[in-house]
């Protein structure tokens, strides 16, 4: 599961590849997955956010993606004020 990439299907957009996935040990079930965010600048200032997807929000697993149905807040941007010269 470790190189599978994750696509969100309500926006389509890529959330990265699975890093980790959390596992009830004594029933053996798998809780959820965890996905690591994109590399920000070439892998120099860190990763993303880290996304924690439910296992119930998994709509198809495939032999090199995973399809997921969650609706994710994404932080906006913030806009700078554009200054007028007069």
């Amino acid at each position: 599961m470790r190189r599978k990439e994750v696509i969100n299907i309500c926006d389509g957009c890529r959330l990265g590849y699975v890093a980790d996935v959390d596992v009830k040990i004594p029933e053996g079930q798998v809780v959820a997955i965890v996905v690591l965010g994109p590399c920000r600048f070439f892998g120099l200032f860190g990763r993303g956010e880290e996304y924690y997807v439910p296992w119930g929000c998994i709509q198809r697993i495939g032999d090199d993606i995973i399809l997921v149905d969650k609706p994710f807040q994404h932080p906006c941007p913030e806009r700078r004020k554009k200054r007028r010269l007069f």
